[in-house]
């Protein structure tokens, strides 16, 4: 199994148990899914309930919680477009140095990628919510939940240069 955690904070972000594809060779989408997570027991990651079984789950105290956010203790957080830019200046940059410490050679394709990337997250900022990881720290990742055509299957979008892999 792989872990993917944030190369500035060393949160972790994701693992290859939920559903990943590369993107423009810049972004990894993580599909996720509504769970249900009853108070003192086991997460059930496994097929959706019936419609009986979801309400029955609901009242005896459960709640419906998206699963990677639930799994990495992913935080919510809040942006208006301005500060979203700021903050995505400044994280691309510290993406950068780190890459011209461990990955030169792929320097250039990410500036390239990433501004490009930049540009259509800006463009649909609406459709966006923003999750940092379990530290909260302001200078690492922010991830991106958006949904799918259909309005309704959420995925996550991160910056692949800015996760390292870890193999458990």
């Amino acid at each position: 199994m792989l872990l993917y955690k944030d190369i500035l904070t060393g949160d972790e972000m994701f693992s290859d148990a939920f559903p990943v594809k590369t993107v423009d060779d810049i972004v990894y989408e993580v599909d996720c899914q509504l769970i249900t997570v009853k108070p003192g027991a086991d997460v059930d990651i496994g097929a959706n309930p019936s419609a009986e079984e979801q309400a029955e789950a609901l009242e005896e105290g459960s709640s419906q919680v998206n699963n990677v956010i639930h799994s990495f203790r992913l935080e919510s957080t809040v942006f208006d477009k301005n500060s979203f830019r700021v903050y995505l200046k400044a994280y691309m940059q510290a993406v950068k140095a780190a890459l011209v410490k461990t990955k030169p050679d792929r320097v250039s394709d990410f500036e390239k990628g990433a501004s490009a990337y930049a540009k259509k997250i800006v463009a649909n900022f609406k459709n966006y919510e923003f999750y940092t990881g379990e530290s909260r720290n302001p200078d690492g990742m922010v991830a991106l939940l958006n949904y799918r055509e259909d309005g309704i299957t959420p995925y996550f979008t991160f910056w692949k240069d800015g996760l390292e892999q870890v193999k458990l």
